[in-house]
């Protein structure tokens, strides 16, 4: 028995030199973690959490933390995972889960929904709101004030006149929102999401659309609400994004990027002359769908993980989705519905050409790669959250894996209460008539019946 002590002790001391720090990779080097003490290299105005606790081999704690409780890796009086930088695990508790400010927001970034006569009254109560109750800077899509229903409105002028505005493609204003409120459908929040290919500002989304599963607030005690949220302490629910590459052979033409810019007036396209590479990347909310496009061939591409080929898919094509994309195009394609907060990525195939293709779910932070079979009889057609739609042909590439930076959405009562409510009111999750009770005549009947029968 003292021996064995001994060589415990001795182990665990081991083991504590050996991993006294190491890097968080999900954040790819952009934390660093002591034993003791954390220390983050992230931008702390961008932290919208306490740092996570390290795990413990005595206890699981449930902590304040961005990623939830660690799980134990020691197993046993001799058993333990090899500390490596790259199989550090989080495991998310949406319990735990509560938005803080380092210092008040000042600025808000309204999203409308274009062309709809609905939100105007909306948009313009909730902009005066902003402006002379909370003291905020209110900044709006330049084409949004172009609408001739608010040009033409003369109240509106004085409160249009101090409007923030940009446009997309050509203004970074990245570093300039604290906050951001979405008005309409599930549409603003992924608009909202292609706004930010880093970190995302905190995400309030009223439901003023068709649908709405993303957005649970209702507009009739607006103020209120944005009260709550702008002093603190509010269930946010943290919505993975997918990072994915695209790699193109140039052929000899030269892409055009406007003004040099791309998407926010960040450089999102890379020209790599002396590989001959053209190199793009996106931050995806939903999904990246790959489909065959206007031909009438079967799309035929490969599918590696992590370097290994898993599968060809012949089909329509294939989804690769987030948990919050699962109740999206993925389910309509046949895939079951994942939590949000689930570390996950689903690969959906579109009418496989087999029976036995399933949708599949693989963990969080493995890379895919999706490349043209080299037998395929023609190109495949890519786009990302609906947008940006593109073609990909032979020696193109797209690599996808999960995204440090995630997309903080605000929830009304807590993560778990809000997916289900969704659910439940907007998909119609199980929703069917009752079967009716027995009487009392009728059990009596039946029990005759099952005496009868026995006997």
């Amino acid at each position: 028995m003292v021996d064995m002590e001994q060589e415990r002790v001795s182990m665990s001391k081991e083991l504590g030199s050996a991993s006294a720090t190491y890097r968080c990779s999900a954040c790819h080097g952009d934390e660093d973690w002591g034993l003791g003490h954390p220390i983050r290299g992230r931008a702390k105005s961008r932290s919208l959490s306490a740092s996570p606790a390290l795990a413990s081999t005595k206890e699981f704690r449930r902590t304040r933390s961005l990623h939830g409780p660690c799980p134990v890796t020691t197993f046993g009086p001799k058993a333990c995972v090899l500390q490596n930088p790259q199989t550090i695990m989080h495991i998310q508790d949406p319990a735990s889960q509560r938005l803080t400010w380092n210092k008040s927001p000042k600025s808000v970034l309204v999203i409308k929904k274009i062309r709809d006569a609905s939100l105007l009254q909306p948009f313009k109560e909730l902009c005066m709101y902003l402006m002379e109750e909370s003291n905020m800077i209110v900044y709006v899509e330049k084409k949004v004030l172009e609408d001739p229903a608010i040009v033409s409105d003369d109240n509106f002028g004085p409160v249009k006149k101090k409007f923030c505005t940009f446009r997309e493609d050509y203004d970074d204003i990245s570093n300039q929102i604290d906050f951001i409120i979405c008005l309409g459908g599930d549409g603003t929040l992924l608009y909202a999401s292609s706004l930010f290919q880093g970190s995302v500002p905190p995400v309030m989304a009223f439901h003023l659309g068709s649908l709405g599963f993303l957005t649970p607030f209702n507009f009739e005690n607006f103020q209120s609400q944005v009260t709550q949220v702008i002093q603190g302490n509010a269930a946010v629910v943290l919505r993975s994004r997918l990072k994915v590459k695209v790699v193109k052979e140039l052929r000899g033409k030269k892409t055009a990027i406007p003004n040099g810019l791309s998407e926010n007036g960040v450089l999102a396209a890379g020209l790599d002359i002396e590989a001959g590479k053209q190199v793009m990347q996106y931050q995806v909310l939903n999904e990246v769908v790959i489909d065959r496009g206007p031909s009438s061939y079967l799309s035929n591409v490969d599918v590696f993980l992590d370097g290994h080929l898993i599968t060809t898919v012949q089909g329509d094509g294939v989804i690769v989705s987030t948990p919050t994309g699962s109740t999206a195009y993925a389910a309509a394609a046949g895939a079951s519905m994942i939590h949000p907060n689930v570390p996950a990525i689903m690969i959906t195939p579109i009418c496989p050409h087999s029976l036995s293709f399933r949708p599949i779910v693989v963990p969080a932070g493995v890379e895919l790669k999706i490349m043209l079979s080299p037998e395929a009889r023609n190109t495949v057609w890519v786009s990302f959250d609906g947008r940006k739609r593109q073609e990909i042909r032979h020696g193109d590439s797209i690599s996808i894996t999960t995204s440090c930076y995630p997309l903080p959405s605000i929830c009304v009562q807590d993560p778990v209460s809000d997916w289900f409510e969704s659910l439940a009111q907007c998909l119609h999750w199980n929703v069917r008539k009752k079967q009716t009770h027995f009487t009392e005549e009728e059990e009596e009947e039946e029990e005759e019946k099952e005496g009868g029968e026995e006997g």
